[in-house]
């Protein structure tokens, strides 16, 4: 059986763009890789395809696969995420798989015994670094929690702003949501083999402005490669389970 990659962390963080410099600059190590798909409660955002980003279904649909031994179903933020056991596994038997997503997800697939025979390596992007974060929990004038929040607010806001320039009330709640669930997320980071600080999130031109991206764009992608090759990352870093 091949190997389930998972690559997680909080929405805005840099996850998908990250997989799409992958693919363009590493296509040798990428075609070894085949998405692995999950069902998604939520609407498709621009430019997202059902099937090839999600299966978007309805709430009502996912919510009955709870009683299907076949799937695993994860309450996301507001939304409701289902995966088909089956066809993960049968596409084990062919291909490497890459989950990218939400942590409550990556972290149920490193923990289920559903998955204990499947080798994995499994990536957290954190908005912080450690030092980051030791910092601010030693500053009595921080409240962690809330500077994290305001910080994804900030990305989602822009990344949102990006595709689709004017917001309705629906996409400031959902923003607001998924901001607000971001320091819960970073608690799941202990899970993970591996944690990689990114600053350059989804609203970072630092991406795609020039051929090759530079920032923390540009460590996070080396991080990845790196940690696919097997090789150590001076990017990638290990977290205390009490840390947050």
């Amino acid at each position: 059986m091949n190997k389930l990659l998972i690559i997680s962390g909080p929405s805005g963080v840099g996850k998908s763009p990250l997989l799409k410099a992958f693919n363009k600059l590493y296509p040798n190590i990428a075609k070894n890789y085949k998405k692995l798909i999950l069902y998604n409660s939520r609407s498709a955002r621009p430019n997202e395809i059902d099937g090839d980003d999600y299966y978007f279904r309805t709430k009502d649909y996912l919510k009955s696969l709870r009683t299907n031994k076949n799937y695993l179903v994860f309450d996301v933020r507001d939304d409701i995420q289902a995966l088909d056991i089956n066809e993960l596994v049968n596409n084990l038997h062919t291909n490497n798989l890459i989950f990218e997503g939400n942590p409550f997800v990556g972290s149920e697939l490193i923990k289920t015994k559903l998955l204990r025979d499947v080798e994995k390596l499994s990536i957290f992007i954190s908005p912080l670094s450690l030092d980051e974060i030791l910092f601010f929990k030693n500053n009595e004038n921080i409240i962690l929690s809330e500077l994290i929040t305001d910080l994804m607010r900030r990305k989602l806001l822009k990344r949102a702003q990006k595709q689709k320039g004017i917001l309705s009330i629906k996409d400031l709640e959902n923003i607001e949501t998924r901001a607000k669930s971001a320091y819960e997320e970073l608690k799941l980071a202990t899970h993970f083999d591996f944690i990689v600080p990114n600053h350059d999130g989804e609203d970072s031109d630092h991406w795609d402005t020039f051929y090759y991206p530079i920032g923390d764009a540009r460590k996070t992608l080396m991080a990845l490669v790196d940690l696919l090759e097997n090789n150590k990352s001076s990017y990638a870093e290990k977290w205390n389970k009490n840390l947050l």
